[in-house]
């Protein structure tokens, strides 16, 4: 293949570190975002990897803009949990609960760390999303029957969006 210059934007897969993106040019290298392996430095003159779309290095990026880039890809990619506001009422709640039985005791947990596990099957429930989506070896179909049990599951857990602050944190699952 012949060198290009890849601009800000371009995406690429790397036959060592996968999927990436090129977000910062210097003289002799490429800054590549990698899903799996986060920044790493990358020559010009590399020629192994593919280049699933080239963007012009003349077209004008905003810093602003990168990062918007960037934290969509970690968002997508990674297992990190976005902090989620819980709602005012909710602040420095107490979840009780109380068995059947009054010879039991009951179970007291924080209603902040109640709320911070519901977050990451939110963000678990997501990532898996995004793997299913992008696994090459099952077929449109499959992911269409596996994505209607997650949108099942979503549905499921809207009991909890009493929880949430912010309406577009909430579950949502099928709207029919």
């Amino acid at each position: 293949m012949e060198n290009q210059l890849l601009g800000p934007g371009s995406r690429v897969k790397h036959p060592a570190y996968g999927d990436g993106v090129v977000v910062k040019l210097h003289v002799a290298a490429y800054g590549v975002c990698f899903t799996q392996y986060g920044m790493k430095l990358v020559g010009k003159e590399y020629k192994d990897w593919q280049v699933i779309e080239a963007l012009p290095t003349d077209e004008a990026v905003t810093f602003n803009e990168a990062e918007k880039s960037l934290i969509k890809i970690l968002k997508t990619w990674s297992d990190i949990s976005e902090v989620v506001p819980l709602g005012d009422r909710w602040d420095g709640g107490m979840m009780i609960l109380q068995p059947e039985d009054d010879s039991l005791k009951p179970k007291e947990i924080p209603i902040d760390a109640f709320f911070h596990k519901i977050v990451m099957v939110r963000d678990r429930l997501r990532v898996l999303e995004q793997r299913i989506n992008s696994h090459d070896k099952l077929t449109d179909e499959d992911k269409f029957n596996i994505q209607q049990y997650i949108t099942r599951i979503y549905g499921s857990l809207t009991t909890f969006n009493v929880l949430f602050k912010n309406k577009e944190d909430n579950f949502v699952g099928d709207k029919s």
